[in-house]
Parts: C-alpha cells; structure tokens; sequence
C-alpha cells in the first residue's frame, strides 16, 4: 500500500479547470491508496470534488477524502485534503489540531489536521497521519512542535504507529545542517526520517532542496515499511512533461512510502525459512 504527501501549488478552482493539468494530477494520484495534498485554496470545496469525480472516474476503485478547515494566520488560508482508497483503507478517527499549548500557543500557521487508519491488508494495520505545511521562515519552529504533536497523539490515542508527513521546507536556507541538530524529531533516535537530506523533492530544474519529508517514529512501523520506498516520485520525467509542463502541476514533487502487505512478510517470512532448511 503506498501513501503519498503531495504539495500540490495553490491547488484551486483555476487549477482543476486546466484539463492537462486536471489530467496530470489524477495520473499521480493513481499511484496511491492515501495521498496528503497540501495547499488546497478553494474554501468552496468545488476543487476537490472536481478532482475527486476525476479521479474516480479512472480509478479502479472508489477514493473518497477528508478535507481540513481553512488554515493561517492571516487572510490567506491553506486546507489539508487526504484522498484514500475506501475499499483498502477506513479513517477511524481524526481531529483537527487546536495549537493552544500553554505558553506556546499559535506555534503552527497551518495546524496539523491528524487521521487515523485502519487497514485490514498491511502489516501494521493501525496508524496516524500527522501532515504538516510549514511556513518557510518559521520551519526549524514548527518542525520542532511536531514532537509536542506527536506526544499528545502517541498519549491519548494510544498507539506508536505514527507518521509524520508533508512540506517541512526542511532545508536550504529555512533549514540548515545545524538547526537541523537542533530539532527534537532529529534527536530522538527513535523517529526514522525517510527521505534523506540529500533528496530533491523539488520539480525545478534549478533548485535541489529536501523540503519535503516522511518521518515514523519507532521499530514497529519502521519494519512495517518496504525497505528503499521512499523516494520523491519525479512525474515531470515518468510522464514525459516539460518543466513548464510539471511546474503548471507543483514545484514539488510528491514523496512516497510503501507498507509491506500481509502477504508480503509471509512470503518473505516462508522464504527465509525455506533457505535454511
């Protein structure tokens, strides 16, 4: 099963009405059963359910979504859209993060919008989306919250198995090799961050910045994942666009992630025993 973050530029009404660039989006999403979109702009929903009937229009199956409230401080807001595939996935809970620490409130632009999933076919069969779109100048901050984000979800949901996924803007000169060291999900050795610093997960051709970012935190969901899944997925090169082309898309590339199936670690499992027969 893979699951995806995508930030997908100002994704809006003007967006969706371009049917190249509408067409382009659904062939990414495709490749997914849950996909995080970030920076959706359209507060009237119309251009999430323009794509969704697009999408489900060419799936296989059934996607449904989950869309936040407007977020940001000022007057330009941001939603978060999870897309899933209904018929793999069921959302068990989710809450909208209230940012109201005390003596440290209002820490996030974009508060994260966290999910839950139940999923009968992987192997860790239960775990937490925590998505996060951090606003560049203040990135090594919110990057840091999220571990007070992740301690409440980890406490009051009771579970380990948590991600946290989206546009960290973690790097380049929001983020340098040394704040980096400073930051509470780089310390704790128990988070695995999935997509290296030395990732480009951005769509142009000048830049080469590791903004986007997969962490899980502990053993469990670690061993849970296909080793060597996570990567940026270049779709400018896999469906043969020009930069301009992509860039009318994002000027990211989503990033990936793969769960190992039921099936998956049986085989792998008969198969080591098998070998030492």
């Amino acid at each position: 099963m893979k699951i995806a973050a995508f930030n997908i530029q100002r994704l809006g009404i003007t967006k969706v009405s371009k049917p190249e660039v509408l067409a382009t989006i659904v062939k990414v999403l495709l490749r997914y059963d849950i996909t995080l979109i970030m920076e959706v702009t359209d507060k009237s929903g119309k251009a999430t359910v323009t794509l969704l009937e697009e999408l489900n229009k060419q799936a296989k199956s059934h996607y449904s979504y989950k869309l936040s409230k407007p977020l940001g401080r000022g007057t330009y807001k941001e939603q978060y859209l999870f897309i899933y595939r209904d018929d793999i996935v069921q959302v068990k809970r989710l809450f909208q993060y209230e940012d109201m620490q005390v003596g440290d409130e209002d820490a996030f632009a974009r508060e994260p919008f966290v999910i839950q999933f139940k999923s009968q076919t992987t192997v860790v069969q239960d775990f937490v989306l925590i998505p996060q779109h951090t606003c560049p100048e203040d990135s090594v901050k919110e990057i840091d919250e999220l571990y007070d984000v992740f301690l409440k979800f980890k406490k009051d949901w009771n579970t380990e198995n948590i991600m946290i996924l989206g546009d960290f803007n973690a790097d380049g000169r929001y983020v340098s090799k040394k704040k980096m060291e400073t930051i509470r999900l780089r310390m704790d050795k128990n988070f695995h961050w999935l997509i290296g610093d030395d990732e480009d997960t951005t769509a142009r051709m000048k830049t080469d910045e590791a903004y986007d970012r997969i962490v899980v935190y502990g053993d469990t969901f670690y061993q849970g994942i296909v080793p060597n899944s996570a990567k940026p997925f270049n779709f400018q090169e896999a469906l043969r666009l020009t930069e301009e082309q992509a860039l009318d898309v994002s000027d990211h590339y989503p990033i990936e992630v793969e769960l190992k199936l039921i099936e998956q670690e049986i085989d792998t499992t008969e198969s080591t025993c098998a070998g030492n027969k």
